[in-house]
């Protein structure tokens, strides 16, 4: 009490109202980096108990609204090259396109794991990539499920292998993506920025997956079983938006008993990037419209994480300006113990992601 009333002498209530703020803000993200992010470098996902058959055979289902040879030619051909006993890949077409439908009709000759589906375009009808999903997963010949995206690829031929030791311990099994770093990338800073924005924003919900608390997946690479998806939710729901199915549907299957996560360097893909931040930002824009369905508790979290950050910053500019040199020094100490707790634990958190140089 009495060191309060000499700061209140000294500095104000100003001064020291921004000094508690300060190190309230501070504390909060020491919380944050330490304990909510720390774990995910370290999580293992064999101290689930196993419960189901290692090894079960897989259908991977792959919506493509387009004629993209691309997918075809270049992603395609990594995914039906894994070592993985017993899957399938169920492209779901959805085009008018009949030559194309032809072609990869024919890739079957060559690949025998390939399903092909195809629903006509309408202009008249749209179809939503729900719809494209739900076709797939119906004509999915086995019970676990995995979905992907032809924008996607995976890095090593063990990504469906490791994917699937998920669902030996849980029906849903989510699984991480990066942004793509090729040639075809935009290089410098607009490139490290996308890629360091999709490794941060997945390790929000991979950390509440790791607590318990799961509440969304990447909609490039998801698991989960046809009984579930049939069953408990009776399929994708919010039909009348065009996202949602990594988030919005996943909340209303997922428990902390029946989901896992896999982390590793090769159970991770890569998404191509389409252009430069004015995409990007569309593209959080877009998928971020689901956000306000999100349950309270997980909103609380991302706002926390988001809001202290900003305060502790804005503190620290207003120490720096307005109170005496004790504090300036005090403040930059705080933000240089900052920036090498969070340089530590992102550094933990990209070599277990495959995102090395982040």
């Amino acid at each position: 009490m009495q060191h309060l009333e000499t700061l209140l002498a000294h500095y104000g209530w100003e001064g020291t109202t921004l000094v508690a703020l300060l190190l309230a803000m501070w504390f909060v993200q020491l919380r944050y980096y330490l304990f909510v992010y720390g774990p995910v470098a370290s999580y293992r996902n064999n101290r689930r108990p196993t419960v189901r058959e290692a090894e079960p055979p897989v259908s991977v289902v792959v919506p493509m609204f387009s004629e993209d040879y691309a997918f075809v030619e270049e992603r395609l051909p990594l995914i039906l090259a894994q070592e993985y006993r017993d899957f399938e890949v169920v492209l779901v077409y959805v085009g008018s396109d009949g030559d194309f439908y032809e072609d990869l009709q024919r890739l079957r000759h060559t690949f025998p794991q390939i399903a092909v589906t195809k629903i006509h375009l309408d202009p008249r009808f749209p179809i939503s990539p729900k719809m494209a999903l739900n076709v797939g997963i119906k004509s999915a010949h086995y019970e676990h499920v995995v979905l992907s995206t032809t924008d996607a690829a995976p890095t090593s031929d063990r990504w469906l292998s490791l994917m699937s030791r998920g669902f030996t311990r849980s029906e849903v099994v989510l699984g991480y993506c990066g942004m793509a770093d090729d040639e075809e990338s935009p290089g410098g800073l607009t490139g490290y920025l996308i890629r360091t924005s999709r490794m941060m924003s997945s390790a929000d919900w991979l950390a509440a997956v790791v607590k318990g608390h799961p509440y969304r997946g990447i909609r490039h690479a998801t698991g989960f079983t046809k009984k579930l998806y049939f069953g408990t939710s009776n399929g994708f729901g919010f039909l009348n938006m065009n996202v949602g199915e990594d988030d919005l549907f996943l909340q209303r299957i997922m428990t902390p008993h029946n989901t896992s996560v896999v982390l590793s360097p090769r159970a991770t893909l890569r998404e191509r990037i389409w252009g430069g931040m004015g995409w990007w930002i569309d593209q959080e824009r877009y998928y971020g419209a689901t956000r306000r369905f999100y349950p309270s508790r997980a909103i609380s979290y991302l706002n926390w994480e988001m809001g202290s950050r900003v305060i502790f910053f804005l503190a620290v500019l207003c120490a720096l300006i307005f109170l005496p040199v004790e504090f300036k020094v005090a403040a930059g100490l705080l933000l240089l113990l900052r920036y090498a707790l969070v340089a530590f634990e992102v550094r933990r958190l990209g070599q277990r992601l495959g995102e090395t140089d982040l």
